[in-house]
C-alpha cells in the first residue's frame, strides 16, 4: 500500500490499512505470535498481562467545561489535560513507529438521531476486528460519507505509560477527554477497554439529553414489539438470558431509554465464555465462528476450544455480530420496556428467586447494584464477598448515581413498567453448602415475567428485605421460591439475612441523602 498521512492525528505511516474486512484482518493476525484461528473459524488472540479491565488506571481529564457534572473519585480519577496531552503524544509516536495502522470507522446507538461516529486507531489487528464487531458497522455509503468522528480512540496498548507522568499510577493508563473527543489507550492489550470506554462516552452524553442510558441486556416480543431490560453486573446472567429463542434480541449489554422506545448501542456481543457449551447457551456457542473474536481462550489439538480450561484467565471471552444470532431485530430498537428485571448473583443464599419492587424499592435497588464476587472469578477471592455497583454499572459511570437513577424513575413513571428483583445464584444456603440455581428454573421465572403471568401472582413481604417475594411461578418447585424454607436450619437463614441486610445499609449511607428519605426506608430492615 501507499503511504497514507492522517493528518488531523498527526499520524504517518507506511501502510494503513481503512476499514479493513474480517479477511484482511485475519490475515494480518496470523503474522502474530499473538493470534490463531481455531478449528470453527474464530480468531483467537491473547490480551497479554491484562485479562481484564484496569479500573484504577482509568483517568478523565478535568476541565471546566465538564467538570461540574463529573462523578469525581473512584471511578471517575481526575487527570490533568498536559498528561494527558503527554500520553496521547506517547500513543501517536508509538503507533508511527508500527509496520502496520489500522482505522476503523463505525457508529456507538442505532438510533440514527442520537448515534455517535468513533474512529479507532489502533496496531494490533485482533483490536480492528473486535471494534469492527463491536461498533456499528456503516454502510458503504455511510463509510463514504463519514468525514470527522466524533470520538477517536488511539490504542497503544501495547506500550506503555510512563510511570513519571503525573496523574499515573502504573505502565496503563486509560484517558478520557471529553473535550478533546478522545480516549488514549496506554499498557493494556484488553480489547474490553475499548468497548467499555465508548459506553463511558454515551454514559457521560445521553442524559445531557434526556436519555437513560443503561448498563443491560434487553430482548423484544416477537410479535408486540414491547421489550424488556435486565439489568446486571458480570457473571449474573445478563448475556446469557437474553439470548432468548422465543424473543427478539436487541442487545447483551449497552442501551439506552429514549421518549420512542430503547436502543442498543453495540453492533455486537461480548460473552463470557468460561464453560461455554451448545446444550445450555446455544446461540452463543454458535455465534463463534468466523467473523467472531475469542480472547484468551486455552486451544487443544486440533485448534479445538477448551472453554473449561480457565489456564489463563476464568475472563474468557468472545465477541460476535450480533446479526449472528438468529433471532436478532436488526435495527436493534424496541419499544417501550413493559418490564425492568434486576439480576443479582446472591452467593449468601438470602434474596429470593424472584420479587416484584415498589418504586421507591427499585431506585434502591437500582442506586445499590448487589451482587456477589465468587471465588475463582478475580485473583485473591477466596470466599463469597458483597459488592455494590451503582446503576449496575458503576465502572462507567460519570454523572452521579443520581442523575441515572432519576431517569430511571421517570421512565418507570411514564410508562408504568414492572420492576423485578431475580436471584441468578444460590439457594438452600450460601456458596458453601447450597446450590446454584439452575439455569432453567431462571429462565422459567424470566419467561413468566414475559407473559405477564406473575404480574398478579401470589406474593408474601420479606420481613428483612420488605420485598414482595413470589411465592409461585408456573414450572419453579415452591420450596425454591421463599429462600427461608429452603434452608434446612431456618437460623442460619435468619443470620444470613441479617448480615447482607447490613452491608445494604453501610453502603447506601453514601446515597442517602441525595436519594430522600422515601428511597432510603425502602431498603431493608437491620
Amino acid at each position: 500500500m501507499t503511504p497514507f498521512s492522517l493528518k488531523d492525528y498527526e499520524l504517518t505511516v507506511a501502510d494503513v490499512r481503512r476499514n479493513p474486512s474480517p479477511a484482511e484482518l485475519y490475515e494480518d493476525a496470523l503474522h502474530s505470535d499473538k493470534a490463531r484461528i481455531a478449528a470453527q473459524g474464530a480468531l483467537v488472540a491473547y490480551s497479554g498481562d491484562k485479562t481484564g479491565r484496569s479500573p484504577k488506571d482509568k483517568r478523565v481529564v478535568k476541565h471546566p467545561d465538564s467538570s461540574a457534572d463529573v462523578w469525581w473519585g473512584a471511578v471517575n480519577i481526575p487527570l490533568e489535560r498536559q498528561s494527558f496531552l503527554i500520553n496521547r503524544e506517547r500513543a501517536r509516536d508509538y503507533l508511527n513507529t508500527r509496520p502496520r495502522v489500522y482505522v476503523v470507522d463505525g457508529f456507538a446507538g442505532w438510533d440514527v438521531a442520537n448515534r455517535l461516529k468513533v474512529r479507532v486507531i489502533c496496531s494490533r489487528p485482533y483490536h480492528a476486528l473486535f471494534m469492527h464487531i463491536m461498533l456499528i458497522r456503516p454502510t458503504k455509503d455511510e463509510l463514504a460519507t463519514f468525514g470527522t468522528p466524533d470520538f477517536t480512540i488511539y490504542n497503544a496498548g501495547e506500550f506503555p505509560a510512563n510511570r513519571l507522568t503525573s496523574g499515573m499510577s502504573s505502565k496503563t493508563s486509560i484517558d478520557l477527554s471529553f473535550e478533546d473527543k478522545e480516549l488514549v489507550i496506554l499498557g493494556s492489550e484488553y480489547a474490553g477497554e475499548m468497548k467499555k470506554g465508548v459506553f463511558t462516552i454515551m454514559n457521560y452524553l445521553m442524559p445531557k439529553k434526556g436519555i437513560l442510558s443503561m448498563h443491560c441486556s434487553a430482548t423484544a416480543d416477537l410479535t408486540t414489539g414491547q421489550s424488556s431490560v435486565l439489568f446486571g453486573l458480570s457473571g449474573t446472567g445478563k448475556t446469557t438470558l437474553s439470548a432468548d429463542p422465543k424473543r427478539s434480541l436487541i442487545g447483551d449489554d449497552e442501551h439506552c431509554w429514549a421518549d420512542d422506545g430503547i436502543f442498543n448501542i453495540e453492533g455486537g456481543c461480548y460473552a463470557k465464555t468460561i464453560d461455554l457449551n451448545a446444550a445450555s447457551e446455544p446461540d452463543i456457542y454458535n455465534a463463534l465462528g468466523y467473523g467472531s473474536v475469542l480472547e484468551n481462550v486455552v486451544l487443544v489439538e486440533g485448534n479445538e476450544v477448551d472453554y473449561h480450561d480457565a489456564g489463563i484467565t476464568q475472563n474468557t471471552r468472545g465477541a460476535y455480530p450480533i446479526d449472528s444470532v438468529r433471532n436478532a431485530k436488526i435495527p436493534c430498537v424496541a419499544g417501550h420496556p413493559t418490564d425492568v428485571i434486576f439480576l443479582t448473583c446472591d452467593a449468601f443464599g438470602v434474596l429470593p428467586p424472584v420479587a416484584k419492587l415498589t418504586p421507591a424499592q427499585a431506585m434502591y435497588h437500582f442506586i445499590s447494584g448487589y451482587t456477589a464476587k465468587i471465588p475463582g472469578t478475580e485473583v485473591e477471592v477466596n470466599e463469597p464477598g458483597a459488592t455494590f455497583s451503582p446503576c449496575f454499572g458503576g465502572p462507567f459511570l460519570v454523572w452521579h448515581p443520581a442523575k441515572y437513577a432519576e431517569l430511571l424513575k421517570e421512565k418507570l413513571t411514564t410508562h408504568r413498567a414492572n420492576v423485578w428483583l431475580v436471584n441468578t445464584g444460590w439457594s438452600g444456603g450460601s456458596y458453601a453448602g447450597g446450590q446454584r440455581m439452575k439455569l432453567s428454573v431462571t429462565r422459567a421465572i424470566v419467561d413468566a415475567i414475559h407473559a405477564g403471568t406473575l404480574a398478579d401472582a401470589p406474593t408474601t413481604s420479606d420481613p428483612i428485605f420488605g420485598v414482595h417475594t413470589v411465592t409461585a411461578v408456573p414450572g419453579v418447585p415452591a420450596e425454591l421460591l421463599q429462600p427461608r424454607l429452603a434452608w434446612s436450619d431456618p437460623a442460619e437463614y435468619d443470620a444470613a439475612a441479617k448480615s447482607l441486610a447490613k452491608l445494604f445499609a453501610e453502603n447506601f449511607v453514601k446515597y442517602a441523602t441525595v436519594a430522600g428519605p422515601e428511597v432510603a426506608a425502602a431498603g431493608p430492615k437491620v
